[in-house]
């Protein structure tokens, strides 16, 4: 747990409120052009990586997966559990929708499968301050939110599906009808000024950058801030 200190944030014995983490992994990987979950990271690979960042919170964990996907040889992580995309195709909105529905917690942290550099305490305060919201949400600048890197309640269920229902599939649009706690820039700087948690791999490139940062050792700086 996180509180403040003279500007930064140490640890204290209290609990935050019980969640869930859901990861989504249902996407087509279309500019990569292979599962990128699998994708080889260091002595790991993309999705193991995510998976042992949020095992920190010894909390359910979700993986929302389309019908063709599998990931069984996860054993290790006991308290992993599957979803099949209720919603196949209606991207990131469709997958929240069905981890959220399938979650036995009112708060949920969200995430995709290809974030390799979480930061367990931004995403520990981020779930601090979800008690009487519907979404925390960081906010890079006005127009920008990091939507897969969030916390959602099951409140905002009854919102998804009328958006679905309309074909209205960005995230974004809930926001307004919802109650958003947004996470701005001079509070997530403090534990990740490189802003490395909002990194994630779309293509060659991107993966070529994760392995460099990885080699480098600055993801090392950045997940212990």
């Amino acid at each position: 747990m996180l509180a403040v200190s003279r500007g930064w944030y140490t640890a204290r014995k209290t609990s935050h409120p019980e969640i869930s983490c859901i990861v989504l992994v249902g996407g087509k990987s279309v500019r990569l052009g292979r599962d990128k979950a699998l994708e080889p990271l260091g002595v790991s690979n993309m999705i193991e990586r995510v998976l042992s960042r949020l095992s920190s919170f010894k909390s359910d964990i979700i993986l929302v997966t389309n019908s063709g996907q599998s990931y069984n040889q996860f054993a290790q992580y006991p308290k992993l559990r599957f979803a099949v995309d209720i919603f196949p195709g209606y991207g990131p909105l469709g997958g929240i929708f069905t981890g959220l529905t399938a979650s036995a917690t009112v708060y949920n942290l969200v995430v995709g499968c290809d974030m390799p550099f979480l930061n367990v305490p931004l995403l520990d305060y981020m779930i601090n301050l979800a008690a009487g919201y519907d979404v925390v949400v960081p906010r890079l600048n006005s127009e920008m939110t990091e939507q897969l890197h969030a916390v959602y309640s099951k409140n905002c269920l009854v919102t998804m599906g009328e958006l679905i229902k309309r074909n209205q599939l960005k995230v974004f649009k809930l926001y307004p009808e919802l109650k958003v706690r947004y996470v701005g820039a001079e509070e997530f700087n403090r534990f990740d000024p490189r802003h490395l948690s909002f990194f994630n791999v779309d293509t060659e490139a991107d993966l070529k950058k994760a392995r460099e940062i990885i080699k480098t050792g600055i993801e090392d700086d950045h997940r212990h801030s």
